[in-house]
C-alpha cells in the first residue's frame, strides 16, 4: 500500500504543478482535475493501509 500512496502523491504534485501553473486554458483544467482524483486516492490508500495494518 506505501507504494501506491508515493505513486499517487507524486503524480498529485505532477498534475498540480501542471495545472496550476498557467500553460493552457484546457491542460489547467485537466491538471487541477488529476490533482485532486490523485489526492483522493493518496489518502484512500493511506486509509486501506492503516485499516490491514492494525487487524
Amino acid at each position: 500500500m506505501t507504494h501506491w500512496t508515493i505513486t499517487f502523491i507524486v503524480l498529485a504534485i505532477i498534475a498540480g504543478i501542471l495545472g496550476f501553473g498557467e500553460i493552457g486554458n484546457d491542460s489547467s483544467f485537466i491538471g487541477q482535475a488529476f490533482f485532486v482524483v490523485f489526492l483522493i486516492l493518496t489518502f484512500i490508500t493511506m486509509v486501506i493501509g492503516k485499516l490491514k495494518i492494525s487487524r
